[in-house]
């Protein structure tokens, strides 16, 4: 008897792990309501009123810092471009500039990466108001053996990195790992 009910309830196991819809914690959901902060791939434009020769595009270093003239580093890991503005201001204030007048604003995103079944695996630029669904067709779409319901996001969230299962029409933030699982049927 227990040799005839085992391959039945081995089916009914393995239908039930492919059913099965996760929603991503909450913290994903509300990470993309909070301010934009900057991490390593990050190109931030930084402008110094009437300082043309600081005013550049400057890339966030593995370190998570910005090599700015005068001044030196600066750490950008971390920050959103308001405490990056303050931070740039207060180092020039002290000898350099007398009333410095910075902004910031992002130059270029850094790239999220796409796996497994899609058309061409890989790094790929982020574009504002990006969805999973963009990004997988930036990715060369789909292959036939691709489960197309939703997909595994790795995304770092207050210094911790978590995973989440997200539909296709979530959106998508800079540096997130896209994982398109392969169906069973």
């Amino acid at each position: 008897m227990i040799r005839h009910a085992l391959p039945g309830l081995l089916a009914v196991a393995l239908l039930a792990g492919c059913t099965s819809y996760e929603p991503a914690p909450p913290a994903f959901h509300a990470a993309i309501n909070q301010p934009y902060v900057l991490d390593a791939g990050d190109r931030v434009r930084i402008s110094v009123f009437e300082q043309a020769s600081l005013t550049n595009s400057y890339s966030v270093d593995q370190s998570g810092y910005i090599a700015f003239p005068l001044i030196g580093a600066v750490a950008a890991r971390g920050y959103t471009l308001q405490q990056i503005e303050g931070q740039i201001a207060t180092k020039l204030r002290d000898g350099y500039i007398r009333n410095p007048d910075v902004t910031a604003e992002i130059d270029r995103y850094r790239p999220v990466f796409i796996m497994g079944e899609v058309g061409a695996a890989g790094q790929y630029s982020y574009v504002p108001g990006m969805t999973v669904q963009k990004a997988i067709a930036a990715a060369g779409g789909y292959t036939p053996r691709a489960q197309q319901r939703d997909v595994d996001v790795t995304r770092q969230i207050n210094g911790e990195v978590m995973t989440g299962r997200v539909l296709t029409s979530d959106p998508v933030l800079p540096g997130d790992t896209l994982y398109v699982r392969e169906r069973f049927f």
